[in-house]
């Protein structure tokens, strides 16, 4: 009766350690961010965990500091840890050679907002619809400066910077950006003030509008250049920034000059950062493009669960890319499946937007909304 008793007892503890096991979380996801100068990764990184959480995984995230080396060596980490799925929003295709052994490996790798380039050794990437962001930076632009009604006799001037040539995203923003403004160049209402790229396959003079690793001083330094040399004669209407934190730093170096106190140009964004849209409220920065990251990594993760359960992928909200956007998702050497999530123009008429999406903390709604 006593060795029965004790049997029992053996198995019952045995059962309770297999259900600590599963409440204790299941497959362990590891998360790669780029860096932490852009907030916005910040708060990527943070959520993809939590909503890897939620769904039973163990995860962990680190950011890469901008260094591929560093990122490269904590994604190594993730796989001697076993991790059975990366998420990884990379920093330059020098993460090729952990992306290959993670695919010797089985493991589930899913390039985030960011392809992985020159690489077939993953399948799915997960991102904005990256050219529509730059449709939508141009339209606020064309709309702000009215370009509509605009004449050759009465041009506009516009300067043109561009994020990262490491980053493939930068190369869409453009591209998105430059199908709208090139055909008001071409009817001479518009004129580029600096070089003039007229899509991103110029690489030499992409090259030269391009911002390091989306460094704010180096956008702030490029622009305090143009002010003091090309745009010297004449006065900037519009400045393309692909993303609010350079747009921040391009309008610091603005307001530094006299020619612009009290009449900043109009100015773009991307990413919806809490002190741009205080900018866009006080009247500084123009536009923004609100991608709800929030959600992007919610699907993201799902992605993570549904490829990991063999399960047929179905993200709601988001469309497989396919025709001329299926090119998003070309590494050069390979077309990963690629999601797509729509990202939404924010100006002073919507600050709501972000708001309502809860993108801002307690005190930071508060603020936009005094």
């Amino acid at each position: 009766m006593k060795k029965i008793t004790v049997t029992l007892l053996v198995l019952l503890a045995a059962a309770s350690l297999v259900v600590g096991c599963k409440k204790s979380g299941g497959a362990f996801i590891g998360i790669a961010m780029p860096e932490t100068h852009v907030l916005r990764w910040v708060k990527d990184g943070n959520s993809l965990k939590a909503e890897a959480e939620k769904r039973g995984y163990r995860a962990d995230v680190q950011w890469g500091n901008a260094d591929q080396v560093e990122q490269n060596k904590q994604i190594q980490t993730f796989l001697t840890n076993g991790a059975k799925a990366l998420i990884v929003g990379c920093i330059n295709d020098g993460v090729g050679s952990v992306i290959a052994e993670a695919g010797k490996d089985n493991v589930a790798v899913i390039a985030y907002d960011r392809i992985i380039p020159n690489s077939a050794d993953y399948d799915y990437f997960i991102t904005f619809n990256n050219f529509k962001v730059g449709v939508l930076q141009a339209e606020s632009i064309a709309a702000g400066l009215d370009l509509a009604s605009a004449s050759a006799s009465a041009p506009k001037y516009i300067t043109l910077f561009a994020g990262s040539a490491t980053d493939g995203n930068a190369f869409f923003f453009f591209d998105g950006a430059m199908s709208v403004l090139n055909p008001y160049i071409d009817k001479g209402v518009l004129k580029v003030v600096g070089p003039y790229p007229k899509t991103s396959a110029d690489r030499d003079n992409f090259q030269r509008i391009a911002t390091e690793n989306w460094q704010a001083p180096i956008a702030k330094t490029r622009m305090e250049n143009l002010l003091n040399n090309d745009a010297r004669n004449v006065t900037l209407d519009a400045i393309l920034a692909p993303n609010d934190t350079l747009a921040r730093a391009i309008i610091e170096a603005c307001k530094a000059d006299a020619k612009y106190r009290g009449n900043l140009p109009v100015v773009s964004g991307q990413d919806a950062e809490f002190d741009s849209a205080m900018s866009i409220k006080s009247g500084e920065q123009y536009s923004t493009v609100f991608k709800d990251t929030a959600k992007l990594a919610e699907a993201a993760i799902l992605l993570a669960d549904q490829v990991l359960k063999s399960e047929t992928v179905n993200i709601p909200g988001a469309v497989l890319a396919s025709g001329d956007l299926a090119k998003i998702g070309d590494t050069g050497r390979k077309v990963v499946k690629t999601y797509l999530l729509d990202p939404i123009l924010v100006t002073k008429d919507n600050l709501d937007v972000p708001i309502d999406a809860e993108f801002y903390d307690r005190t930071q709604k508060v603020l936009l909304k005094s």
